[in-house]
């Protein structure tokens, strides 16, 4: 039974990868550097629009917010702040996010903040663009069809790329099940990268946004059918910045060109994995949101070298690779280069703080996360090795760290 389901799984990984070598892909207009922040009020502009709502989250709305408006005010832009964001946005939060939206006059979206803030100006968006279908009916993938107001991403953590991915993840307020709309009108019309806003970020969020974006390199990489020369040279380079950067960031909020650096490596990580699909580490680490609210890149940094062990021989190439053109390990077997690879993932991960698995994680949620994460991966993500149920059950309790009580 296991030996069909793998070889469905694989007939339609062909099937995905031939129909999205179809589509029409765009790039959002990307504005990068120290200062570009002054041209926001040229960009609403640029969109054709005239009333902006700015949606972030609660801590950015005291943070970095008010330098937004005192920009957007001396151009004599009228706008709307809509900053209740959590870290895990629920349809209800863009269904708030609609309401305000129309009872304010809003025409386009200026999305401030990591994936939360962007996420649920993507998907505001899409409720306000298709009235035939709810929020959760716009699961999955070109569910979407209309296009939304026009959105200009301004990502304040180096990690999502969410400023230039189609998607946008949700949770379910009555099920907590978090999932993914995949539509490519969900793209922003400009990526704008400034890394002062990224210098107060604290160390722990660099740390965990960072190996979010080496996540979202590696599981574009190791795309089985999807990936192109293209998706492999940008999740190649942002690997590289990834190793150059995370951790001098993390060790000097302050550096400049590490946060800047960082900012371009989740771009192209998020270029690449947009066009190829992510993997089986996302699919665990959104049922992690789901249920306990856990923020997606420490999910994403604590499965990471759990997966790639257990994907063993079939990313041992591709990994050795890497090890080599980082200087991790230059001679010896495939296998040798790789291990080599993933032993600097978990030294990278120890020495910034991250932790090695959850004590959290429920007896009784287990069978639940199996099956949303078998719902979420299969048959969609092109990855290098299919999980069956019982291959995510051996993960999901490698990630468990176990209490006293649950022994």
């Amino acid at each position: 039974m296991d030996k069909a389901y793998i070889v469905y799984n694989r007939i339609a990984h062909g099937f995905f990868a031939a129909f999205k070598a179809m589509l029409h892909w765009r790039s959002p207009v990307m504005v990068q550097g120290e200062g570009v922040i002054t041209r926001l009020p040229e960009l609403v502009k640029a969109c054709k629009a005239s009333h902006p709502m700015l949606v972030t989250d609660p801590f950015l709305r005291d943070a970095l917010a008010p330098r937004l408006e005192a920009i957007l005010q001396e151009a004599g832009i009228e706008y709307t702040v809509f900053s209740d964001v959590p870290p895990n946005p629920f349809v209800s939060t863009c269904e708030k996010a609609k309401e305000v939206f129309r009872a304010e006059g809003c025409d386009s979206f200026i999305a401030l903040g990591g994936g939360a803030p962007m996420d649920t100006a993507k998907a505001t968006g899409a409720i306000l663009a298709n009235k035939y279908r709810t929020l959760t009916q716009m699961n999955g993938i070109l569910k979407v069809g209309w296009k939304i107001p026009p959105l200009i991403a301004i990502p304040t953590t180096a990690g999502t790329g969410s400023e230039t991915t189609v998607a946008a993840v949700i949770v379910d307020d009555e099920t907590h099940h978090k999932a993914a709309l995949m539509d490519l009108v969900l793209m922003p019309k400009y990526a704008l990268l400034d890394p002062e806003l990224t210098v107060g970020l604290p160390p722990a969020v660099t740390a965990a946004t960072g190996m979010d974006a080496l996540v979202h390199a590696l599981e574009a990489y190791f795309s089985r059918s999807n990936s192109t020369k293209q998706t492999n040279l940008l999740a190649e380079d942002a690997v590289r910045y990834i190793f150059k950067y995370l951790e001098r960031a993390y060790r000097n909020g302050n550096d400049i060109e590490a946060r800047g650096q960082m900012q371009i490596a989740a771009h192209k990580a998020g270029y690449a994995f947009s066009r190829v699909g992510v993997g089986n580490i996302h699919a665990i680490a959104h049922t992690l949101g789901g249920l306990y609210n856990t923020p997606h890149g420490l999910a994403n940094a604590v499965i990471l070298p759990h997966i790639l062990k257990d994907y063993g021989p079939v990313v041992h190439k591709k990994l050795a690779y890497l090890s080599s053109i980082l200087g991790i390990k230059l001679d010896g077997t495939n296998e040798e280069k790789a291990n080599a690879f993933i032993a600097e993932v978990e030294a990278m991960n120890e020495r910034m703080g991250i932790p090695k698995g959850f004590d959290f994680i429920r007896d009784e949620d287990i069978e639940q996360m199996i099956t949303w994460a078998m719902k979420e991966a299969n048959p969609v993500y092109p990855v290098p090795q299919v999980y069956t149920r019982e291959h995510f059950r051996q993960v999901i309790e490698q990630i468990r760290i176990k209490t006293p009580a649950t022994v």
